[in-house]
């Protein structure tokens, strides 16, 4: 046997080989399969309702502020409240029946001209007399919900007078 037949020979040796074990590799092979599904549920929503409304005040001598609970009931400190309603604002939340989302409610200051004055939020969602805090996470029981949003105005000494106007930003999201 000559070089070149040798060669030839060990190159046919080592594709049967190959052959052999691949072949005897696919015996052993086994497949399976899975289902896939998805659920697409109802995408949340928000909308406002009531706008916050802090009332008529005036200011005095001294620093002082007006509180407006989620349940609309205004109380004043070092300054004297007049005339007009304060409300709360609420807001409506729609989405899947028994999510719960986060809730996140950010304010403004209330400003008129370069005069302003801050405002620190307090919400819940059953309109209660509560006159700190704020809710961060609701559940849409039945696919609805409203959250209902306060807060307490800081009012400077000697406060000038004019109309104050700011914003109140309630945000959902599912968890």
């Amino acid at each position: 046997m000559n070089k070149n037949s040798h060669l030839t020979s060990n190159v046919f040796r080592l594709a049967v080989l190959a052959l052999a074990i691949a072949g005897s590799g696919s015996a052993m092979a086994a497949d399976a399969v899975a289902n896939s599904s998805s659920t697409v549920i109802a995408a949340i929503d928000i909308a406002k309702t009531t706008d916050l409304a802090f009332g008529s005040f005036a200011a005095t001598a001294a620093a002082g502020t007006v509180t407006v609970t989620p349940g609309s009931t205004r109380t004043a400190t070092g300054v004297t409240a007049v005339g007009s309603t304060a409300t709360a604002a609420q807001f409506d939340v729609t989405g899947q029946s028994g999510m719960g989302y986060s809730i996140s409610v950010v304010a403004t200051p209330l400003t008129s001209g370069t005069d302003s004055m801050t405002f620190t939020p307090i919400s819940d969602l059953s309109a209660s007399g509560i006159t700190s805090g704020t809710v961060t996470i609701g559940s849409l029981t039945g696919g609805a919900q409203s959250i209902f949003v306060g807060g307490v105005l800081s009012v400077a000494a000697n406060q000038a007078a004019g109309t104050y106007n700011g914003t109140v930003t309630a945000s959902v999201d599912y968890n």
